[in-house]
């Protein structure tokens, strides 16, 4: 019996605050990316494993829920938001005009260790930009990060800002199996790793360009190509136009932010919050990914943590977003008809309305209004 209690692992309930606090956070994201002209999309809750799977997500399947359909064809639940819409692109919107303004609201499901921040269904909210590739697009992602983190309630975060150029540039001319090494050691933020590598001081230093503005001037002062050049002059260029859009002040560097590196290609981010210890928010741009669809595009985005914002509104204090009700309508025997008609009148003029469902005295529509939480009672007798 007790298993009928219990929610499936990794998975949890939403109690009522909880679930109308989510609503409304999702629902000011979803007018926010409109009002940068994203459209939603929804694709579906399964794809074809091959779809997942592509070559820059195959590091992704012992991770997925898998199943199979009834031609043996192998299922999984989407893992991420970022590959059925580069599918539903490619397929669906090919005829589009570019650039292509993409977002969506959905769940989605990772088997994992289950631990504070990492759930098994999860929901995300983010956007895709597709078609374009330069600064502008790029800070355009960045600055809409932080706003969809200020219009979810949060106001004291950051955003880590990196490019996985810089490193590259460093590592380009270096055997495969050290590259490896070093991609891992950076990774980590591990310096003592790094330091036992045969490689140079430079690329050493990686993890500890971390800061202000003036870390850019110290980063290409170590560069020593033109890629690592162009890293840098292009992080530059991004951080002008978000002080433009006057989000610069959340913004700080990690030039040892790399994310991963068989799928990002330039600018990357992540968004973290006092006292949680995981990010909020991810993203960057990712220029290969849609050629495994056979339609090679730039493309740049970036993706929320709906329960991860809930839980640092909650760490800094902000109240549930829960819509209080207005009116408990209550009524003596007899009443019935003129109470859904008020009902009805009440809620026409926008008022949250509970009726009882049953006559009560006065004294119970009293006890009944406070229980209800409702803000005032009426009595109709």
């Amino acid at each position: 019996m007790t298993g009928l209690l219990e929610t499936p692992y990794g998975t949890r309930d939403f109690l009522p605050n909880e679930a109308a606090t989510k609503r409304a956070v999702e629902s000011n994201l979803a007018q926010l990316f409109a009002s940068f002209g994203y459209e939603e999309v929804v694709t579906p809750t399964m794809e074809y494993l091959e779809t997942l799977t592509t070559s820059s997500g195959r590091v992704i399947e012992p991770h997925l829920f898998k199943m199979f359909d009834r031609n043996n064809r192998t299922l999984a639940l989407r893992n991420e938001m970022t590959t059925p819409i580069a599918r539903l692109a490619v397929n669906r919107l090919k005829d589009s005009s570019m650039p292509l303004k993409l977002s969506y609201l959905s769940n989605v499901f990772r088997f994992r260790t289950n631990q504070p921040g990492r759930q098994c269904e999860f929901y995300q909210a983010g956007v895709e930009l597709l078609g374009i590739s330069n600064a502008f697009a790029d800070a355009e992602i960045v600055a809409l990060a932080a706003q969809a983190l200020n219009v979810a309630g949060l106001v004291d975060f950051k955003i880590c800002l990196g490019q996985v150029e810089f490193a590259a540039g460093f590592m380009e001319n270096l055997s495969p199996a050290v590259q490896t090494q070093i991609k891992s050691a950076i990774e980590r933020h591990d310096i003592v790793a790094l330091n036992k590598l045969d490689i140079d001081d430079a690329l050493k230093k990686i993890p500890t360009l971390q800061g202000g503005r003036k870390i850019l001037s110290t980063a290409q002062s170590l560069a020593q190509n033109e890629r690592s050049r162009r890293a840098i002059d292009n992080l530059s260029e991004i951080y002008r136009l978000l002080e433009i859009y006057g989000v610069a002040e959340k913004i700080s560097f990690d030039l040892g932010l790399i994310r991963d590196f068989e799928y990002y290609t330039g600018m990357v981010f992540e968004a973290y919050a006092p006292g949680v210890g995981y990010t909020l928010a991810g993203g960057g741009r990712y220029d290969h990914m849609l050629k495994d669809f056979g339609a090679a595009c730039p493309a740049t985005g970036f993706a929320l943590g709906i329960e991860r914002v809930l839980d640092a509104r909650k760490f800094q204090g902000i109240a549930d977003d829960s819509r209080a009700k207005d009116f408990y309508l209550s009524y003596s025997a007899g009443q019935e008809v003129a109470a859904i008609r008020r009902a009805a009148e009440l809620r026409k003029a926008g008022k949250v309305v509970e009726v009882s469902l049953t006559a009560q005295t006065q004294s119970d529509a009293e006890k009944s209004c406070a229980e209800k939480f409702c803000t005032e009672l009426i009595y109709l007798a």
